[in-house]
């Protein structure tokens, strides 16, 4: 697609957050740098916050559980936030939901207590943005690059990416758009690879 205007380019460290806009008709792409990173992000029309992604909408509006080019992310009044317009990895998770400090306790042990987690990341940047967000927003989120199969009884496993270094995702805004991501510091299962790596965020106004 043409790009137009750069807003952004920047290297998002492993573990680490981002929280920006995006005007309706630009473009975000987010690359994976060194293959297998888990990026958990959360989209907001960046107008009426309460107007946020919806993945049980989604998946129910596209018939199908796993994000690729084509699909459209759904806001909880059934609004287009924004569309995949170019995947080179092929599917992203939207049921695994973000990794907190509570979760990891409770699926790999209190000694993982101590551990930073996606809830705090998100946290910690809407917080910083200073506009209204806060605990209660952080909902929904897409997991990027994760790869987390269905079984047969309807549970999810994590298992390694099907990502691999350069791998980029990118996605136009259908209405002003707030972005929020987390680089996912998961040390416990495979979605990282065990070993967390730095991403690549672009965007680009509407061409």
């Amino acid at each position: 697609m043409t790009k137009a205007e750069l807003l952004f380019d920047l290297t998002v460290a492993a573990g680490d957050g981002w929280i920006g806009e995006v005007p309706v008709g630009g473009s975000f792409r987010i690359t994976d740098l060194e293959g297998n990173q888990a990026v958990d992000t959360l989209f907001y029309d960046a107008r009426d916050y309460t107007n946020r992604y919806s993945a049980v909408d989604t998946i129910r509006e596209q018939g199908a559980v796993y994000l690729t080019t084509g699909s459209v992310l759904r806001t909880v009044n059934g609004d287009a936030l924004a569309t995949i317009v170019d995947d080179t990895c092929g599917r992203h998770d939207t049921i695994g939901g973000a990794c907190s400090q509570e979760s990891n306790v409770v699926r790999y042990g209190e000694h993982t207590r101590h551990q930073h987690a996606c809830r705090a990341t998100f946290l910690r940047q809407a917080i910083g943005w200073g506009r209204g967000l806060d605990k209660r927003d952080l909902t929904h989120n897409v997991n990027f690059f994760m790869n987390v199969p269905l079984t047969p009884e309807g549970g999810l496993t994590f298992q390694d990416g099907v990502s691999a270094p350069g791998k980029y995702v990118e996605l136009r805004a259908e209405r002003d758009l707030l972005v929020l991501v987390s680089n996912c510091p998961q040390l416990n299962n495979p979605c990282n690879g065990y070993n967390p790596t730095p991403i690549q965020l672009t965007g680009w106004a509407a061409p």
